[in-house]
């Protein structure tokens, strides 16, 4: 999938686990876990303000667009 969540990186620079993040944007360490480890398929917007108003990041810095190389789109 061309994007990636950087929730790991984000998590690692603020210094949060996922059970802290969990309990601070009202969502299960699951959910959390899937998206930080690029499991998910899709995102909720209301759960991507949350993440940035906890976080103090905007939308671009969780989430890239890296396109799929020539070779693995054959």
């Amino acid at each position: 999938m061309p994007i990636v969540s950087k929730l790991k990186v984000v998590m690692a620079d603020r210094d949060v686990s996922v059970n802290e993040l969990s309990e601070k944007v009202g969502r299960s360490a699951v959910n959390l876990s899937h998206l930080r480890c690029n499991r998910s398929k899709s995102i909720r917007f209301s759960l991507l303000e949350e993440l940035c108003r906890e976080l103090r990041y905007q939308p671009g810095d969780l989430l890239v667009y890296e396109p799929a190389s020539r070779e693995e789109q054959d």
